[in-house]
């Protein structure tokens, strides 16, 4: 299946929930790190839809249950103020189109069996994202820069993971212009208000009952996950 053909399963999954009533809240990006698509076999990230009901507040407490393999996954992400379109924004434009960033949280999960999948079945199964909890959103300053800030993740008390956010294409605000880029293709764009994850910046790790997760940074508010 080309990744053409999994984006327009995607769009036709996502649209089957938006006549059922969701409502389209951002965009995720994966597969952001040079590690990741060596291993997938890519050149770029894939992407996917956020809607109403799969965002979260921090501190929200998740059933388990109701999921089927899911793991967690510690990132950056911006809301943005205005719209950003088109195949030439730079980061420049990308940063001043960023109205507030926060922490997140991204559970993803997956249909298959054993997580042994190519990019193209990631994305038509909506990039794999089943979940989202935001932390307290802060203005992106002058004096912020989203590529040094450094994450820690903690399960229970004890860090289990770390990263930068210079894992992702060597600066978050790159998975914005990629992503105006790639939606431009099909006739969209990213929307003032409309939040963006810009990916994961180590390794995802398994989500277990009774677990909770936690990631924090120098300069962003910390966001928090129970699982039970």
């Amino acid at each position: 299946m080309s990744l053409e053909t999994a984006y327009r399963v995607q769009r036709a999954a996502v649209g089957r929930r938006i006549s059922g009533g969701a409502r389209v809240v951002g965009h995720k990006a994966g597969v952001t790190s040079q590690a990741m698509q060596e291993q997938m076999g890519v050149d770029e990230p894939d992407s996917g839809v956020l809607l109403d009901d799969m965002v979260l507040p921090a501190g929200s407490t998740l059933a388990r249950a109701g999921l089927m393999q899911p793991r967690v996954e510690a990132e950056i992400a911006f809301r943005l103020g205005c719209d950003l379109a088109g195949p030439s924004v730079s980061v420049g434009d990308a940063r001043a189109a960023v109205d507030k960033m926060c922490l997140a949280l991204e559970v993803i999960d997956t249909r298959f069996a054993t997580w042994r999948i190519t990019v193209a079945d990631s994305i038509a199964d909506n990039a794999s994202c089943a979940r989202v909890v935001t932390g307290p959103m802060v203005p992106l300053r002058a004096d912020m820069d989203p590529a040094a800030e450094q994450l820690v993740v903690s399960v229970n008390g004890t860090t289990v993971a770390t990263g930068e956010g210079r894992a992702v294409l060597g600066d978050p605000l790159r998975v914005l212009v990629w992503l105006a880029g790639r939606l431009h293709r099909s006739g969209d764009r990213l929307r003032a208000g409309q939040l963006v994850l810009a990916g994961a910046v180590h390794a995802s790790l398994p989500l277990e009952t009774w677990s909770t997760v936690r990631a924090c940074s120098p300069h962003l508010p910390p966001v928090e996950l129970r699982v039970h």
